[in-house]
């Protein structure tokens, strides 16, 4: 399940879009989706078509599937029903207070009191997110992170729920 930023990122946009239809792929969107979505340049109908029908995350029985970042306060019936005001912060937060603020930058790190978001994330289901190339790889007990900056030359990473287990192929240097 791709956690967003399928487009917009790497030399084929195009062709990454027919592969994930094919394959039935069931992402989330992220940043760089509803950038792309919002060019005016024309898109083919059928890549526009499936990505506008993805969702901004997927909760699951044990697991939320999002691009960046749950915010300190939103609850599991929140993040089922996602009002249009939290979207930017669903595909854009790194790091933030704990009441959930983010601050002005998040280059160079910012200090106290902000930190990663999922510091502060409480909930009981596991988040599986991306965003963050530059963090690298992120494994805790509820949050797994899986941009480890394939598009830079990085590994590309999957978790399989199944085994919990994290499996990386190397990206390609200079591929963007």
């Amino acid at each position: 399940m791709p956690v967003g930023d399928m487009v917009n990122k790497g030399p084929d946009s195009e062709g990454t879009l027919d592969l994930l239809i094919e394959l039935g792929a069931e992402p989330v969107l992220g940043n760089h989706d509803l950038h792309w979505l919002g060019k005016p340049k024309p898109r083919a109908p059928r890549h526009r078509a499936w990505l506008e029908a993805q969702p901004i995350v997927r909760v699951m029985d044990d697991l939320v599937v999002i691009h960046a970042g749950v915010h300190p306060r939103w609850t599991e019936d929140h993040l089922r029903a996602l009002p249009v005001a939290d979207v930017d912060y669903a595909v854009n937060v790194r790091y933030c207070d704990a009441d959930g603020t983010r601050p002005d930058s998040d280059w160079p790190p910012p200090g106290p009191p902000f930190r990663p978001w999922d510091d502060f994330y409480s909930g009981t289901k596991r988040v599986v997110f991306g965003h963050w190339a530059r963090r690298g790889l992120v494994v805790r007990p509820r949050c797994v992170g899986l941009d480890t900056g394939c598009v830079y030359g990085g590994a590309l990473s999957a978790w399989i729920a199944e085994e919990d287990r994290i499996v990386q192929v190397d990206g390609l240097r200079g591929s963007r």
